[in-house]
């Protein structure tokens, strides 16, 4: 209805792309906008504002050969002063950060063991950031945020880590046990003893009184 009237809303938190005769023209800010399409103006596209999230597994096997997989999670948003560039120049941001994600996680984590992993998930972040903002800005976009929110190991490995845990409790719980029978044994046996000696000491007594 608005380009009959030559006019188009632009939300809040979204920019607008205008082309003059399929050439770039203007971005547009939210608010009404004079729209005179019998000179060729029109809408190309919208960017919105808002800050996105991306995440991202990747599977990869640790320097203990241990296959895990990595979850981050991607804050970004675009840069209103690029929004050309995020419009002309990029057909799909998150395949991009996709791709760096892949990368960094696959050169760091193989340099690890499992254990060390965990407790350096903060310094891939922070890889994670440096080289997506490199990547990114020349897009128009910059990341707000970037966490590792999970360390998963491969679905095998945690079966085979869960069965050698139960078959040592297994172990654990039959040594305790033969143990404590062992215990019992021996009382059982220094009983007998007793019992034995004090029958002998008892007959020795009454042969050597009689």
């Amino acid at each position: 209805m608005g380009q009959i009237f030559c006019c188009v809303k632009v939300d809040q938190s979204t920019l607008a792309i205008r082309e003059s005769f399929g050439k770039f023209d203007a971005v547009l800010e939210p608010g009404c906008h004079c729209m005179p399409w019998i000179c060729g103006k029109r809408i190309a596209g919208h960017l919105t504002l808002r800050v996105q999230q991306l995440d991202v597994q990747c599977e990869t096997m640790t320097k203990d050969n241990v296959f895990v997989t990595v979850v981050a999670s991607i804050q970004y948003r675009l840069i209103a002063k690029k929004a050309t560039n995020a419009f002309y120049q990029l057909s799909n941001i998150e395949r991009l950060i996709e791709s760096y994600v892949f990368d960094v996680i696959r050169a760091f984590v193989p340099t690890m063991e499992l254990h060390s992993l965990f407790e350096q998930k903060y310094e891939i972040a922070e890889a994670l950031t440096v080289a997506l903002d490199k990547a990114m800005l020349a897009y128009g976009f910059e990341t707000v945020q970037t966490l590792i929110v999970d360390i998963e190991r491969d679905t095998l490995m945690r079966v085979k880590a869960q069965k050698k845990l139960e078959i040592m409790r297994a172990k654990k719980d039959a040594n305790e046990k033969a143990q404590a029978q062992k215990k019992l044994e021996l009382e059982i046996l220094r009983d007998s003893n007793q019992k034995a000696m004090k029958i002998i000491q008892k007959h020795n007594y009454n042969v050597f009184y009689k």
